[in-house]
């Protein structure tokens, strides 16, 4: 098991943060871990778990700001329609399928309740 700046948990110590040693990447989970969760997830019949939790692995590739910006995004009354579908797209084009289609999802469903800005 590795945070995101690839340490090993064993070297996540308190002591290591005292003198200073470590980063907020060493504080961020690993999307291999995420995957791995997911997998076991999967395993025992929850599958709505394992797929936010590899949406959250493609997420760990994006800067912490643009998390946020998608989350803003998603809120209902933020966003039209047409912005969800070009997060969405923009997304897909990154190679982060999984969040793309939330967000496409989305699009669609705050659309059709009235949700959109």
């Amino acid at each position: 098991v590795r945070a995101l700046s690839g340490r090993e948990v064993g070297e996540l110590t308190l002591e290591a943060v005292r003198r200073g040693e470590l980063g907020v990447s060493d504080l961020r989970i690993h999307p291999e871990t995420l995957e791995r969760q997911a997998a076991i997830a999967a395993a025992h019949a929850n599958p709505q778990l394992a797929e936010n939790l590899r949406r959250a692995a493609e997420l760990t590739r994006l800067p912490d700001e643009e998390v946020l910006a998608i989350y803003d995004a998603l809120r209902p009354g933020r966003s039209t329609p047409a912005r969800l579908t070009e997060l969405a797209s923009d997304l897909e084009e990154r190679g982060l399928p999984r969040c793309a289609a939330l967000l496409s999802e989305a699009a669609e469903v705050y659309a059709r309740r009235g949700l959109c800005a």
